[in-house]
């Protein structure tokens, strides 16, 4: 294990307060994931979340200095991230955008591999498009990213039994949302 690997977050934001952008580094591999899932539960886009995930690293970066509880930098940053993926909703609306041409080819290995994977997505989107934003980021973080309840709860700065409620009522409502998704019934019947 290398030595940055095994130092807490409020040593890697002093080193990186000093200029340490190694230090920095080992922050942002902490936290790339988490920042992603986070931008996505707000964006709901895969793009505008990698795009407001970065923006919200390079400000973290800019105001290291204003992280006044450094062994709460994940619950500093994550506002961050959620603050970054807002604006750039905003900016997006206002902004109209140019279709992308149809020439350009795929990189996915196959039509039926690509809509498999469309049709998982939209489902997905869908069915986490009736949670609220906490339950979302919540469902995100520990579902996809592995994140422990108290883990969870510390970043962001709620208490531990919030979490595992909002957890449980997300699924319960996911459940809901995907059963009653008319594909479950033409999986039923192939499967």
């Amino acid at each position: 294990m290398d030595e940055l690997t095994a130092l807490g977050d409020a040593e890697l934001v002093r080193r990186s307060s000093e200029g340490d952008s190694a230090a920095f580094g080992q922050l942002v591999f902490r936290y790339r994931r988490a920042a992603y899932a986070v931008a996505l539960s707000v964006t709901r886009r895969h793009e505008d979340a990698e795009d407001a995930a970065q923006e919200a690293f390079i400000a973290a970066l800019a105001r290291i200095e204003e992280c006044r509880n450094p062994e709460k930098f994940a619950g500093w940053f994550l506002t961050i991230v959620r603050n970054r993926s807002r604006n750039l909703l905003r900016r997006e609306r206002i902004r109209s955008s140019e279709p992308i041409p149809i020439t350009i080819p795929s990189r996915e290995p196959g039509p039926e591999k690509v809509s498999e994977r469309t049709d998982l997505r939209a489902r997905l989107r869908d069915a986490l498009e009736v949670l609220s934003q906490v339950q979302r980021e919540i469902v995100l973080l520990h579902d996809l990213e592995g994140w422990k309840h108290r883990e969870i709860a510390e970043r962001l700065d709620m208490p531990s039994g919030t979490v595992r409620s909002h957890l449980h009522y997300a699924r319960k409502q996911l459940r809901e949302q995907l059963s009653a998704q008319p594909w479950a019934e033409d999986k039923e019947r192939t499967g």
